[in-house]
């Protein structure tokens, strides 16, 4: 599997082929979910699909490895259940767009109304 920071060297093309094809990977993020609260896997198998249905038609090699891998990276980490309470790596949010950051918005606003519903 292809590290975050390797993505862009020339060793990633070859970490590439360890990630799993699209199709896989959605299924395997779809399952995962199983796990999720009812409301909260909702909430994600919605933006799964979404998330992969803008990203069908990406031509960008490095795109689609850095899609993938952190796609792949979400699900090992589910899969684990180490993933509660962790914080999103500020290198990361410093490299999202304005639109990404409008989604992450989106997301919190949507997570935190679901909680306020069930309090």
């Amino acid at each position: 599997m292809a590290a975050p920071a390797s993505i862009g060297s020339k060793a990633s093309l070859s970490d590439a082929l360890a990630l799993l094809p699209p199709l896989q990977l959605y299924r395997r993020v779809l399952r995962v979910h199983r796990k999720l609260d009812p409301e909260m896997r909702v909430l994600g198998d919605s933006y799964v699909k979404a998330e992969f249905r803008a990203h069908r038609s990406v031509e960008n090699p490095l795109h689609i490895i850095g899609f993938l891998t952190e796609w792949q990276l979400y699900a090992q980490k589910l899969e684990g259940d180490n993933w509660a309470g962790e914080k999103l790596d500020k290198s990361k949010l410093d490299k999202m767009s304005d639109q990404q950051l409008g989604q992450l918005y989106e997301l919190l606003e949507a997570i935190r109304n679901k909680d306020g519903e069930n309090k």
